[in-house]
């Protein structure tokens, strides 16, 4: 299906001609696209301007987040490569014409990163660069940037049962941004970050030159791996460790309300998620329903074994949910993964390869890790909220287990031991427009501060993947690295210093910027 997309894309795009309305620099820029790297590139099929019949389409068919979709900054060109010569054109050219640029594998920058700008740029969307390669003998997998955790997931069920990869649970999110950020889900307790489990890359530097692991030297490949890839390069492609799976595993979800002891029970799971052998994660899933005044708090479960041994593991441990046999289902691991999106029961795996999001609206988000239980009355106080205010999400992550055997300085990712679990607080709405999406917005700013009490401090930690720029944000004209530290300490702790040396190294102009780049060290 993806191949017949690509080959309609490319059938469509002969039929564009350009037209006399572009703009001086779309045109250099296209002329000078067409000099570079002639004997590969193929020029004008992978550009497209607003005059191209399919440049809307292109520009927001992969936003998640449809809050974006009325902003005033568009790209002057859209440049969607099939191969990496046409990469190292568009950066070449775009240094040449003092554009910048924006790197988008599957759209799910919550700010709009990867996409949106203040200054003259264009857009290089990886989105026909996403070829996987996996090799069972070898538990390896090559996987371009532009592909999908979804593809990744099924490309591994097709040649495995007892593969997988520890990356997160949305199917649509795109591997580029995602490993780059560290990228974290149901088997973190027992395999770490995605980004642990990266043992390669090929990266385009600012000088156009494509370089691999060996190339790039140790420092660059620490920092693509949770430092936010799009400040040092564009990367193409990595090379991931597959982990071992058991054929079957069992997933649960068991929801309570608040009238049935629900405060008590999540203050216990703070007390023994993090600890639980790391075979089993369970996080909690918290929906506020301000229509009903009503609040849900979900316990959702990966447990790497099958029913038998789980029953008896959780009376043991964590018996005052009150699992029963009937709550729980076993499954494939790929199953999981779809079950864990969202999709219905029984659904085919092949709903991994859809692009398409489900629940898209408009959202923000904000992040947190805790490092100490949140009290009975701290959780109180979030069901008040709650309560208040419709479509309120709140998702809780264990940490634990494999995380902790991780130094905070093995990848710029620092969340390891002592982080309880990270918070990830969403505040949807369906109706887009400016007074609904700053009363949205201000709502989960005061939740925000409410919190602050309860999580980490000095620094508030948060996730770079997660992205907030109400943390602070570069002056893009004259980036100060200690005015940078108002976000970028919250992100990477320790590591941000690290990150910004090698920034002043590998890219001294600062070429690849944006509004939470990495600044250079000065």
């Amino acid at each position: 299906m993806m191949k017949q997309f690509i080959l309609l894309v490319s059938l469509l795009v002969f039929s564009v001609s350009w037209t006399s309305t572009s703009t001086p620099i779309q045109t250099d820029f296209k002329r000078c696209m067409s000099t570079q790297f002639s004997a590969y590139t193929k020029n004008f099929e992978i550009i497209y301007t607003p005059e191209s019949s399919l440049y809307s389409y292109l520009l927001q068919s992969t936003i998640q987040n449809p809050r974006w979709l009325n902003a005033t900054t568009q790209p002057l060109l859209i440049v969607a490569p099939f191969h990496e010569s046409e990469v190292q054109a568009a950066v070449l050219c775009s240094k040449k014409y003092d554009l910048q640029v924006r790197v988008r594998s599957g759209g799910h920058d919550y700010e709009g990163l990867s996409f949106l700008c203040q200054t003259p740029y264009i857009i290089i969307d990886l989105i026909n660069m996403r070829s996987i390669d996996i090799n069972v003998e070898e538990e390896t997998g090559w996987v371009q940037s532009g592909a999908t955790l979804g593809e990744l997931y099924y490309a591994i069920a097709k040649k495995s049962q007892v593969h997988g990869f520890p990356g997160g649970l949305c199917p649509t999110l795109g591997i580029g941004g995602h490993l780059s950020g560290g990228g974290f889900g149901t088997l973190l307790r027992k395999y770490g970050l995605a980004a642990d489990n990266v043992l390669d890359a090929y990266l385009i530097d600012v000088n156009g030159r494509i370089l691999d692991r060996k190339a790039m030297g140790e420092d660059l490949f620490w920092a693509i791996r949770g430092g936010g890839g799009a400040s040092f390069g564009i990367i193409l492609s990595w090379k991931i460790r597959l982990v071992r799976v058991p054929k079957i595993v069992t997933g649960f979800s068991v929801s309570k309300t608040l009238d049935s002891g629900v405060t008590k029970l999540v203050h216990r799971w703070q007390e023994i998620a993090p600890y639980l052998p790391e075979d089993l994660f369970i996080r909690i899933v918290i929906v506020g329903d301000g229509f009903n005044k009503a609040v849900q708090v979900s316990f959702n479960s990966l447990f790497l074994g099958e029913i038998d041994t789980l029953i008896p593991l959780m009376n043991k441990t964590f018996p005052e949910l009150g699992l029963k046999f009937e709550d729980c289902i076993e499954m494939s691991w790929v199953e999981s993964t779809v079950n864990f999106a969202g999709f219905p029961n029984g659904s085919l795996v092949e709903v991994l390869l859809d692009k398409k999001q489900l629940f898209k609206s408009n959202f923000k988000a904000k992040s947190d890790f805790v490092t100490e239980p949140i009290p009975i009355n701290g959780l109180e106080g979030i069901w008040g909220r709650f309560v208040e205010e419709e479509i309120a999400i709140m998702i809780m992550d264990p940490f634990g287990g494999k995380m902790n055997e991780i130094s905070e300085s093995e990848t710029p990712f620092p969340h390891r031991k002592g982080n309880l679990y990270n918070i990830q607080y969403l505040k949807k709405w369906e109706k887009n427009g400016v007074r609904e999406s700053n009363r949205h917005v201000y709502w989960m700013r005061s939740l925000y501060k409410y919190m602050g009490s309860y999580v980490s401090k000095s620094p508030r930690a948060a996730y770079v993947n997660y992205r907030d720029l109400d943390l602070g944000t570069n002056n893009q004209d004259n980036t100060n690295y200690l005015e940078s530290t108002s976000w970028g300490v919250k992100y990477f702790k320790g590591n941000f210093k690290r990150l910004a040396q090698l920034k002043s190294k590998v890219d001294p102009e600062n070429f690849f910027r944006s509004e939470q780049s990495i600044p250079h060290y000065k």
